[in-house]
């Protein structure tokens, strides 16, 4: 590519393209054209982006014509069938689905972590892995390359956007229906208020958790939980590397956690730990329990690093750690890595 790069957006009327196209106008400007896409329902719309206003086209194979880059963030089925066709057309495809994260030709890249892999992408597509993994995975990074990370163990608590914007009116809905109420001190109370309108959740998630996020898998496992597995070994490559996943989804609309028991190949110190962490790109250190500061989602929400606390050496094992850590799954957890992937990839031709 040669001078300012063109851009497209793909899937630009979600969710999570509405953030990117804040986070696009919100970040250093190196791009030339930006072209919207979306399905043809969308087409025709009119979004702000960079202070203008610009037209959404329908997803279409012309509609890649001379595009250098292509962000994509539509179901996997879709980005199945598009990605390679926007790659044939000479693009770079960053796409946030999950339906090449597994592809061994397919780099699964986060820019703090592991940048050079976005150079080897012989199917012309980079992959941005799951908003939970990678809610974690930046500050796991840091301190991997200084202690060398032998086993992990995790539980996710996660934020009802995670399941698109039928999540947020999910929960809402059951919000109206239970505010005010006793509800949820006898058994099957806020059940019975709710009635069938679980939306994308197997239970009702106001007044509640449910320990479950995605679609079964074998032996009992979820997919959220196999992503997080399976993800981390590729980000860290670690193909061996012992890790145990639950997933939980909690009523929060905006930023996952997740409590992290990392397990490395020396002692470790909770000193080094905290220095590594606080001086890491894209982490931030919030640990002071005596004075009340740890993460929460309501400090968290809107904003791009990942935010560490409870920083503490496990009790019985002095190769361990113990971590709390919060990021908002709509930025980093989503949009805001495939802009950096896709300024990693039009930094190449500087």
């Amino acid at each position: 590519m040669t001078g300012r790069p063109t851009l497209a957006v793909v899937g630009a009327t979600g969710a999570v393209g509405t953030v990117l196209l804040r986070i696009l106008s919100q970040r250093a400007d190196i791009w030339g054209d930006i072209r919207l896409i979306a399905s043809p329902r969308s087409a025709g719309r009119k979004l702000a982006v960079r202070g203008e206003e610009v037209e959404v086209a329908a997803l279409a194979e012309e509609a890649f014509d001379g595009v250098d880059i292509a962000l994509f963030d539509v179901p996997d089925e879709v980005a199945a069938r598009w990605a390679p066709v926007a790659a044939a057309k000479g693009a770079v495809v960053v796409d946030n689905s999950g339906a090449f994260r597994a592809d061994p030709d397919v780099p699964l890249v986060v820019p703090e972590v592991n940048p050079h892999a976005a150079r080897r992408r012989p199917r012309g597509i980079i992959s941005s892995p799951n908003c939970t993994t990678l809610t974690m995975i930046v500050a796991l990074g840091a301190l991997h390359a200084e202690f060398g990370l032998r086993e992990l163990v995790v539980s996710s608590y996660q934020a009802v956007s995670g399941a698109g914007r039928a999540g947020v009116e999910t929960l809402r809905r059951q919000l109206s229906l239970v505010a005010g109420t006793e509800l949820g001190t006898s058994p099957g109370d806020v059940r019975r208020a709710v009635g069938d309108d679980t939306g994308p959740f197997p239970e009702p998630v106001a007044l509640n958790v449910v320990p479950w996020a995605g679609s079964l898998c074998d032996d009992g496992w979820s997919s959220e939980e196999m992503k997080v597995r399976d993800e981390s070994r590729k980000i860290l490559g670690l193909p061996q590397l012992p890790v145990a996943v639950t997933c939980v989804r909690v009523p929060v609309v905006t930023t996952h956690s997740l409590t992290v028991h990392a397990r490395f190949e020396g002692e470790v110190t909770v000193g080094k730990a905290r220095e590594i962490m606080a001086t890491a790109p894209g982490v931030v250190l919030c640990d002071d329990p005596a004075a009340g500061e740890f993460p929460t989602p309501a400090d968290v929400v809107g904003t791009d690093p990942t935010w560490v606390g409870r920083v503490r050496r496990a009790l019985d094992d002095p190769t361990a750690l113990e971590l709390f850590v919060c990021g908002d799954n709509l930025r980093k957890g989503a949009a805001l890595n495939t802009a950096q992937i896709a300024e990693l990839v039009a930094a190449e031709a500087d």
